[in-house]
């Protein structure tokens, strides 16, 4: 009898301790999953498409580009900026409209910039091609150029003309080979009357032959504005 008892008692204590065991171990899976889910979360890269950065704005990436010939890249396909707005476009999700103008640019590198000078010292506005998005709509635009004689490309302001952009915000994007911004985050603002963010220069040939370092350039500019358009 005493034995049998033992016996008992042995099991219930075995049966209490294993009991404990296993609601240790479950609540620590829960821990570590309900951990990694925040972590996870709190780590998102903006580099990733649609971060909670840019989830449930209505985003525009708005962009003038050129391929063909370009400076110290040579002949191209897919010119140096557009290159850089499909990067923001799988970063934010946003929304491409390329401006393009009806009378194609030569496709040489020298007849195009002589064209661009001309251009520029006649303050033109070539006529650009599609319809047009309702900037109003928006609630971040992204604007995306070359720089041509330290300005915008005069069919940039051609977009500017054609739409309302008063109490928008502007990120301003663009690809150089020396320039830098050039001055432009205040020709954008003056001719748009818009808020206008900090931008990024990206040079031309590491937009092209560096696309990695590129999307670093960018990822970076993206956390900069994030805090300037809180």
């Amino acid at each position: 009898m005493k034995k049998t008892f033992l016996l008992v008692l042995s099991l219930l204590t075995i049966f209490i301790i294993g009991g404990c065991g296993d609601t240790r171990n479950n609540s620590s899976s829960v821990a570590t999953n309900t951990s990694g889910t925040t972590e996870t979360k709190m780590t998102e890269k903006i580099g990733d498409k649609k971060t909670d950065t840019f989830q449930g704005k209505r985003i525009l990436i708005a962009y003038f580009s050129r391929a063909d010939e370009n400076y110290r890249v040579g002949y191209i396909e897919k010119g140096n900026t557009r290159i850089l707005a499909e990067m923001l476009a799988d970063m934010t999700g946003g929304e491409l409209f390329e401006i393009k103008t009806v009378k194609p640019y030569p496709k040489e590198h020298d007849p195009t910039i002589e064209l661009a000078k001309q251009e520029l010292a006649d303050n033109a506005r070539p006529e650009i091609i599609g319809e047009l998005p309702k900037v109003q709509d928006y609630d971040l635009i992204f604007l995306g150029y070359p720089i041509w004689w330290g300005d915008l490309p005069m069919a940039v302001y051609t977009f500017f003309d054609s739409e309302n952009f008063s109490g928008k915000t502007i990120a301003p994007f663009c690809t150089h080979e020396g320039s830098g911004l050039a001055g432009t985050e205040r020709f954008i603002a003056e001719a748009t009357k818009a808020h206008v963010l900090s931008g990024v220069a990206v040079e031309g040939t590491v937009a092209q032959n560096s696309r990695e370092k590129a999307k670093e350039e960018i990822t970076a500019w993206l956390k900069k504005i994030e805090k300037e358009n809180r």
